[in-house]
């Protein structure tokens, strides 16, 4: 019996290790299938989960607009791609200008987009702008430029490409946003308050144009951390309040984010939240035991805890 189990053990690893191999290489099919000749519209094309998105896509065939503030940085990213894609079986990304704090340029991008390429399948709102301090140290000024980046600027922009979506009655909305769209952080007040209003925009017109086969969806990592931040072993006291924040705090790489936005995508999954056991408890707790999280909360205010940069 313990021979038959020592011979049969390699033979059962190679089996599954090929039952992997076929399920990862399906699922990358699948997954070019999925976007192959759409066209796909990416805000902040340059930023960190911007660039890795505009990868993934470009490598499944898309028809990619990628929008962003900065031309030469956008330059950059498109040498980047072309270099590495085959021409064959991919197409030149078209690049857009655009800032999405100034609202007034957004619907002529629309619009640019629209006469390009007459419509538009996916359009991924990325765009974020973030801000740490006491909210009576943070200017209104600065508060509603947040807002405009945040939340006015991605729904300007999907109200201007909704209607074509709706009369073709087909699409997807891809909203990525944070879990501080579920729950507040201190500090973080108006940041928190835009990720609030836009998951409450996006989950009201989920249910509006579910009739139109136009899919809303919405991916929440907790932070995205930049491509060379890595968590360190820090000096941690013993208090729940900074055992929960080093959980959340450490964030996701933005490679994780780009594949998980495509497989939202493959799959037209409305809701993932990429976070891990710490912060989804969290949630929990400030659902059922609101007057709990409030307390640990404030007890890491008064500790006074030096708050990580979310990138």
């Amino acid at each position: 019996m313990g021979v038959m189990t020592v011979l049969m053990l390699p033979l059962l690893l190679l089996g599954i290790s090929g039952l992997l191999f076929i399920y990862q290489e399906v699922s990358r099919l699948w997954s070019k299938s999925a976007v192959q000749n759409k066209v796909v519209v990416i805000t902040d094309a340059i930023s960190g989960l911007g660039k890795e998105c505009a990868r993934v896509f470009h490598t499944g065939g898309a028809r990619l607009v990628l929008c962003g503030k900065s031309w030469e940085r956008l330059e950059i990213l498109y040498e980047a791609l072309i270099s590495v894609a085959d021409p064959s079986k991919t197409f030149t990304p078209k690049l857009i200008l655009l800032d999405l704090s100034d609202i007034s340029c957004v619907q002529d991008v629309a619009k640019e987009v629209l006469d390009c390429y007459g419509c538009v399948d996916i359009l991924i709102n990325n765009a974020s702008m973030k801000v740490k301090g006491p909210a009576h140290k943070i200017s209104l000024e600065l508060d509603k430029k947040i807002m405009d980046t945040n939340y006015f600027g991605p729904i300007t922009l999907t109200k201007a490409l909704l209607p074509n979506m709706i009369s073709r009655r087909t699409g997807q909305i891809v909203l990525v946003n944070n879990i501080q769209g579920k729950f507040g952080i201190p500090f973080r007040t108006a940041y928190a308050a835009s990720k609030h209003a836009a998951l409450g925009f996006f989950d009201c017109l989920r249910a509006e144009v579910d009739e139109y086969d136009v899919v809303v969806s919405t991916v929440s990592p907790t932070f995205i951390r930049s491509y060379h931040v890595h968590p360190g072993q820090g000096n941690w006291d013993a208090s729940i309040w900074k055992f929960f924040f080093r959980k959340l705090a450490h964030g996701v790489h933005p490679v994780e984010v780009a594949e998980e936005v495509m497989r939202t995508v493959r799959r037209r999954k409305q809701e993932v939240f990429m976070a891990n056991p710490i912060p989804k408890a969290a949630m929990y707790v400030r659902t059922f035991f609101p007057e709990f999280f409030f307390a640990v909360v404030a007890c890491g205010v008064r500790e006074k805890l030096n708050v990580p940069e979310e990138g």
